[in-house]
């Protein structure tokens, strides 16, 4: 088995040719999982299921297949960099990790399919290892941004 691609822009094309030969349509969009109930793909390692998933969105009745894809941009890069850069908690390590990044600027690592089956999200998913990385580091930097440091509290005296 080939190693995962680090740009996600081939498997993007390729699912909009495999949805238009199929006669269904594209509605771009997220399905974000905290907001609707939801069912995720199971691959089982098979690079190809997601032409699975788009024949049984088909069998279902499915008029249209939701689509996103996430492409990582330098500014959104260079911002998550710079918070990462005044919170207090980070280290070097943590920002050295977020350059490294770099190198995947204007690289997609995320694609996202899905429809809706009598009430249910069912989605398909694929990401790259660097976009996973990139993920959880924006949440760390999320984190300590958010945090208030050496600010009084009630338990403070004064």
């Amino acid at each position: 088995m080939s190693p995962a691609p680090d740009d996600l822009a081939s498997l993007k094309d390729d699912m909009i040719a495999f949805i238009e030969g199929h006669g269904l349509r594209r509605f771009p969009g997220f399905i974000d999982y905290e907001e609707v109930q939801s069912v995720p793909w199971k691959s089982a390692d098979n690079p190809d299921g997601w032409k699975d998933f788009v024949e049984l969105a088909k069998a279902a009745g499915a008029p249209f297949l939701i689509m996103d894809s996430w492409k990582l941009e330098r500014e959104e890069l260079d911002a998550m960099i710079q918070r990462l850069s005044n919170a207090e908690f980070t280290n070097d390590e943590d920002i050295e990790e977020a350059r490294w990044l770099r190198t995947y600027v204007g690289k997609t690592g995320f694609v996202q399919l899905g429809f809706a089956h009598q009430g249910v999200m069912m989605v398909y998913e694929a990401s790259t290892p660097w976009y996973d990385r990139y993920q959880g580091i924006l949440e760390m930097a999320e984190d300590f941004s958010g945090m208030p440091i050496d600010e009084p509290g009630f338990d403070d005296e004064p």
